[in-house]
C-alpha cells in the first residue's frame, strides 16, 4: 500500500521510499524527497507561477529518462494547471505554487525545468539565461573564465547576473529583465554570444555544431526561446551522484580550481543556504529587473 502524507492539509501519496535513485551514493527516494521538503522555501519562488516540465528518471539515472510536459495522469485536483502556448498547440501544465504540489511532483521522480516566462504572461520573458556548456577536455573551470567576461559584458548594458550551476558539468547565467518577448531576449543573449566568441575565440563557440566544440565552451543562448525551458533553481539532477543545479557566489566562480569546487550534493545545499542565503532571490524582485538594451 502506498503511504499517504498530509501536507498542509493536503493528502500526497508517497510510493517506494526505501528505492535507491543514485546508485553511487545509495541516495534513496526517500532522501530525495527530504531534499525538496527542506529546501522548499528556496526553491518554490523560482518555480511559482512557472510552468514545469518534467524530466523523469523513476528508476535513476541508469534507466529511462523521458520529457512530461503535459499534466501527468493522475494529477491531484488541487494541483494548479494552467493552458500555454505549446509547438503543437495550446495544452495544459503543471504549476509547482505550494509545498503539497512540490511533495507531489518530486514523488514523480524528476527534474524540474522551467520557462523564461511566467503563465500571466506566456511568451514574455523576464528572465534571460545563457547555459555554458563545456565540451572536454573544457570543464568547469574555463566556463567560469566565460562567466567571468559575459558578467562584465551584462553589466556595461545594466544588466546583473548571476550563476548557478547547471548540476552537470557547466554553469547557467542568470539575469532578470523586465517583460520582453521572448524571441527578442533570444535575439540579445545570441549577440552577447557572438560577441564572447569574437573576445575570447580560443575559449567560445556559439553555435551547436559539434566538431566546434572541443576544448571550448558552447554558450546556449536557444534557451532563451519562448518553448524551451531550463533546469530551475534547487532541482536534483539525473546523475549519478545526487547534484544540484546549485546558486554559486561570484566570488566562488572566481575562484574555482576544478570540478569539484562546483559540484554540490543535496546534502550540501542546506548549509551553503544558511551559509549564503538564496543567491538568486534578486532575480524575484521585479524592481531589480533591467531594461533589455
Amino acid at each position: 500500500m502506498t503511504p499517504i502524507t498530509e501536507v498542509e492539509g493536503r493528502r500526497v501519496p508517497l510510493s517506494n521510499l526505501d528505492k535507491v535513485l543514485h546508485p553511487a551514493t545509495g541516495f534513496t527516494k526517500g532522501e530525495l524527497l527530504h531534499y525538496y521538503a527542506t529546501t522548499a522555501d528556496v526553491l518554490l519562488p523560482h518555480l511559482r507561477d512557472r510552468p514545469v516540465s518534467f524530466l523523469r528518471y523513476p528508476d535513476g539515472p541508469e534507466g529511462q529518462r523521458f520529457f512530461t510536459k503535459k499534466v501527468p495522469p493522475g494529477t491531484p485536483e488541487w494541483v494548479t494547471t494552467a493552458q500555454v502556448p505549446r509547438s503543437e498547440g495550446p495544452g495544459r501544465m503543471v504549476l509547482v505554487q505550494d509545498l503539497p504540489s512540490l511533495m507531489w511532483a518530486a514523488n514523480l521522480v524528476a527534474e524540474f525545468h522551467t520557462h523564461q516566462w511566467v503563465v500571466q504572461r506566456p511568451e514574455v520573458a523576464d528572465l534571460l539565461v545563457l547555459d555554458l556548456d563545456p565540451g572536454a577536455p573544457a570543464s568547469v573551470v574555463q566556463c567560469c573564465e566565460v562567466a567571468l567576461w559575459l558578467r562584465e559584458r551584462l553589466a556595461a548594458d545594466g544588466v546583473e547576473a548571476y550563476a548557478k550551476t547547471s548540476g552537470s558539468k557547466g554553469l547557467h547565467l542568470l539575469a532578470g529583465v523586465r517583460p520582453t518577448p521572448s524571441d527578442l531576449v533570444a535575439d540579445y543573449a545570441k549577440r552577447l554570444a557572438v560577441e564572447a566568441e569574437k573576445a575570447l575565440p580560443r575559449l567560445v563557440v556559439h553555435r551547436m555544431t559539434k566538431s566546434l566544440r572541443p576544448g571550448k565552451v558552447f554558450v546556449d543562448w536557444s534557451q532563451n526561446a519562448a518553448r524551451k525551458t531550463t533546469a530551475a533553481p534547487y532541482t536534483l539532477r539525473a546523475r549519478t551522484e545526487p547534484t544540484v543545479s546549485a546558486p554559486v557566489t561570484w566570488d566562488e566562480v572566481e575562484a574555482c580550481p576544478d570540478d569539484a569546487a562546483l559540484t554540490f550534493l543535496a546534502c550540501d545545499i542546506g548549509s551553503r543556504v544558511r551559509d549564503h542565503g538564496d543567491v538568486l532571490a534578486p532575480l524575484l524582485d521585479p524592481a531589480r529587473s533591467a531594461p533589455l538594451p
